[in-house]
């Protein structure tokens, strides 16, 4: 058993760089588009109303509160990675792979602040930064640590979301025109510094949010499951079915009093909904990441042109995260093309499908000319000095 000063017990080294994490990477950036893109609209009803109600379901039970925590387990399990490998290029010197861990975090945290600061205040890269900052020190702790933490900081984690979810939904409100981001007649310099003076508040709220998924992220990866899926192929195909069945199970009552399905719930029945689908979200989104490595063992034994994009997109996530605010603010906001006013909810998916596909082509570009990604080549450069 590991103890408090012993090393985790590392997964199997596997020949070169293994094919699940990035595939994994680069299929949440699709989700994190679907989660985001919804959010610049200043009325997501706009619309053939009959396609907006239909997607509408679909984010509930695929997307909404789905993303992140995908995000944020693959967050835990590349903390877990990095730390292998700075023991291995450090000959076990565990002091000096958590001083690296915590300074690239606190350096996503000041690149997260410029993106808020420059782009959206939809940023998840300062979230991730301070988070891993905080429980660097939990990759030396034994397993039972990490399951007692994510099991705690369930309750919090899934109440902060639910009771954002519970006052537009008990009001008949579509979930995501309370949480709209659009510009709404304010210049640029104005926004920048609304966004900046909540942005504390959204760093320590949403760091919380996030620790449940990151830490199963570590617990994980000690066991090598992406990164060896074929020989933990019985557990991901249990995991996957339980996961998922659980999260569109959990997520179907809200579902249904969002489309206007299930009329006049009790107060009750909002409240179980509304705690219901973020719980249940955790699950499956943590449930795409074990999918994504079982299509990454056939995907490995006949690789086609999808599958190296989708790959080369994952190791290059960073970079194309930030070029979907670049991409959602030009294609949104008035002083871009100003399609907040324009779309509904149908629409934006229909706008995060294309940015996400625009991501895989510029992915294998840089794939095909050698370049590892700009962000990343900055993170680096920053952490590693």
């Amino acid at each position: 058993m590991t103890t408090l000063n012993e090393a985790p017990a590392r997964p199997r080294a596997t020949a070169g760089r293994a094919l699940a994490p990035d595939l994994a990477r680069g299929a949440m950036l699709l989700a994190i588009a679907f989660a985001h893109a919804p959010l610049f609209l200043t009325d997501v009803r706009r619309g053939p109303a009959v396609l907006n109600a239909i997607t509408d379901v679909f984010h509930f039970l695929f997307v909404n509160n789905h993303a992140r925590p995908m995000f944020a387990f693959l967050f835990g399990y590349a903390l877990v990675q990095l730390l292998n490998r700075q023991l291995d290029r450090s000959g076990g010197d565990w002091v000096a792979a958590r001083k690296l861990l915590r300074r690239r975090g606190w350096w996503l945290v000041a690149i997260g602040l410029v993106h808020v600061a420059l782009l959206v205040p939809i940023d998840i890269l300062a979230i991730y930064g301070f988070a891993s900052v905080v429980l660097v020190g939990l990759l030396r702790r034994r397993d039972a640590a990490l399951l007692w933490t994510a099991g705690l900081t369930f309750v919090p984690a899934t109440a902060i979301v639910g009771v954002g979810m519970w006052f537009p939904m008990s009001q008949g409100i579509s979930t995501l025109t309370k949480g709209s981001i659009a510009a709404t007649g304010q210049d640029f310099w104005t926004m920048a510094a609304e966004r900046l003076t909540v942005w504390p508040f959204g760093l320590v709220v949403g760091g919380l949010a996030v620790v449940p998924g990151i830490v199963l992220g570590m617990w994980a990866a000690r066991r090598g499951y992406l990164e060896e899926p074929e020989r933990h192929r019985p557990f991901l195909v249990r995991a996957t079915v339980i996961t998922i069945s659980g999260s569109v199970a959990g997520s179907l009552p809200a579902a249904l009093i969002q489309a206007g399905v299930w009329a006049d719930p009790s107060s009750a029945a909002v409240w179980a909904a509304v705690l219901a689908q973020p719980l249940t979200g955790y699950a499956g989104g943590i449930g795409m990441a074990a999918l994504v490595a079982l299509v990454a063992i056939r995907a490995g034994r006949r690789r086609n042109r999808l599958t190296t994009m989708v790959e080369a997109l994952g190791q290059r996530s960073m970079s194309l995260y930030l070029f979907q605010s670049i991409a959602f603010l030009v294609i949104f906001y008035p002083y871009g093309l100003g399609l907040q006013d324009d779309l509904g909810l149908a629409g934006a998916t229909l706008v995060a499908i294309g940015t996400w596909v625009v991501s895989l082509l510029l992915a294998d570009l840089m794939r095909r000319v050698g370049y590892r990604g700009p962000a990343e080549i900055l993170l680096r450069r920053l952490a590693y000095r």
